[in-house]
Parts: structure tokens; C-alpha cells; sequence
């Protein structure tokens, strides 16, 4: 298929929200290589990033993180799952969306404490109140998932094939695979109004200042992992 083997596709969002999972998905369904960039990293510094947070600190880790952000944006043909910091650095921001068609899963901070509470293995989540913590991390990093996407899709109820059905929707809308690859069922959701409405409270654009993806025109833009970061 022409346009999928020029997609790059990347996924942020708050740890735990299901990037890489849903990134898993959309690579088959695609045919595309999937990347985590928590697990390119890891393969970088030779430890877990849990260990390399508590050796080093989070300023050296994000160093990091940045250059290889860098590296995996320029590649096509990949579904790029980030970690959940990513967003943090201008940079990272810039180079992803400039240069892949990004997608936001967003979660409420409630919803990921409920699938995050008996996690031991996230740094950032290591504290005496893990949904205090989740709820300072969402107020400073929802404005940057959204600056840095082109789609929103809210991922606290959809099941993975749901979630990753929405995307294939996206893209099909803004022409960039083909309606084969999208579940039929999506595609008569869609149709019927009722449900129609239901999908557009789920699927929503990134807002204003997100932008087209790269490679669209302005007026066609839509509404086991490593520890998380």
C-alpha cells in the first residue's frame, strides 16, 4: 500500500494510558515496525531507566531521551511509542511533530491509578501517594501532549482494538491508508449518528496550536513496557 510505507506514526501520553500496547497493534495492522523509546534507550545505557533515574537523575536521563527522540522521529515507516515524559523537552516536541503524524491517548488521572497502583516498577510513580503524583503530572503534561499531537483520543474506556480502530479511523479520514485497513465495525459506527456522536467525544483535534500533520493541509486535520518516565 503507497502511503502507509511513508507513515510515521508516534503515541504520547501519561504512563500507563497504553501507547505501547496500542503502538503494538496499529504496527501489525499497518505493517509497520514498531519502536518503544523507552526500550531503545534501555538498550543504550545497558540498565533499566528505573536504575539509571536513581544513578544518574532525571536531568541526565532526559539528555538522553532527547537524542534519541531525535534519532527515531526521521525514521519512516515506524509506530513510535514514547515514554511519558517525552514531551518535556522543546525539542522532543518539535521533532516529533514536525516530522510523524502523532497521536495523544489520553487518560484521567483516576483511571491511570487504577491500572498504575500495584506498579513497582515506574520511578516517578515510587512516592507515598502515587495518585498525587499522577494528578501534578497530568496538569503539567496534558497542555504539552497536546501542543505536540495532531489527534486526541481519550483511551479511559475504549479496549485496545476500540482504541487502536479510532486511530485507523484518523488516518483514513485524513487519507493516509487505506479503508481496508480500518475494522469494519469503526467504519459503520461511524455511519450511524447515534454512534457517530459517541466516536466524537472520543476523537477530538489537539487544538489550534497543534497544526496539521506533516504533509496535510491545514483545513484536513482531525479532531510489557519499560518503566514509563
Amino acid at each position: 500500500m503507497p502511503l502507509t510505507n511513508r507513515l510515521s506514526l508516534a503515541l504520547v501520553g501519561m504512563p500507563g494510558c497504553g501507547k505501547s500496547t496500542v503502538g503494538r497493534q496499529l504496527a501489525r495492522q499497518l505493517g509497520l515496525d514498531f519502536v518503544d523509546s523507552d526500550h531503545e534507550i534501555e538498550q543504550r545505557i545497558g540498565m533499566p531507566i528505573r536504575d539509571y533515574f536513581a544513578a544518574h537523575g532525571e536531568p541526565a536521563f532526559r539528555d538522553i531521551e532527547a537524542d534519541v527522540i531525535g534519532q527515531l522521529s526521521g525514521r519512516a515507516g515506524i509506530v513510535l511509542a514514547t515514554g511519558g515524559g517525552a514531551v518535556l523537552r522543546p525539542s522532543n516536541r518539535d521533532a516529533l511533530h514536525s516530522q510523524m503524524h502523532v497521536f495523544y491517548l489520553r487518560a484521567t488521572p483516576e483511571d491511570l491509578h487504577r491500572r498504575l497502583r500495584n506498579d513497582t516498577h515506574r520511578p516517578l510513580l515510587q512516592v507515598a501517594d502515587p495518585l498525587r503524583k499522577l494528578r501534578e503530572l497530568y496538569r503539567e503534561r496534558d497542555p504539552l501532549y497536546r501542543r505536540t499531537a495532531h489527534f486526541v483520543v481519550e483511551s479511559v474506556r475504549p479496549s485496545v482494538p476500540a482504541l487502536t480502530g479510532m486511530v485507523l479511523m484518523q488516518l483514513e479520514l485524513a487519507g493516509l491508508v487505506d479503508p481496508a485497513q480500518v475494522p469494519a465495525q469503526i467504519g459503520a459506527a461511524l455511519a450511524t449518528p447515534t454512534a457517530g456522536d459517541a466516536l466524537h467525544a472520543a476523537l477530538s483535534p489537539a487544538g489550534s496550536k497543534a497544526g496539521p500533520p506533516p504533509g496535510m493541509p491545514a483545513d484536513d486535520t482531525a479532531a510489557s513496557k519499560s518503566p514509563a518516565t
